[in-house]
């Protein structure tokens, strides 16, 4: 498996968009991939009108946690 992008680097949810792609394609297999990519992009169109700056970290923040939760899931098999 590769090593996982930095997430220290996350600031912006385009950042965010573009970090969560590149774990994506950590995943064991392509359905996997395609499926977690769908679901990064429904995620980040529900979230696009959101201006407050504090709820944006938290969505970065959550996004970040979860999506480590899941790499780390799928390289314990």
């Amino acid at each position: 498996m590769s090593p996982r992008p930095s997430a220290a680097l996350v600031r912006t949810p385009a950042h965010l968009y573009r970090y969560l792609l590149r774990c994506c394609k950590l995943l064991p297999t392509a359905a996997m991939e395609q499926h977690y990519r769908h679901a990064v992009r429904q995620g980040f169109n529900s979230h696009s009108d959101e201006d407050d700056p504090e709820r944006i970290q938290q969505i970065i923040k959550r996004a970040i946690d979860d999506a480590d939760w899941i790499l780390e899931k799928y390289s314990k098999k």
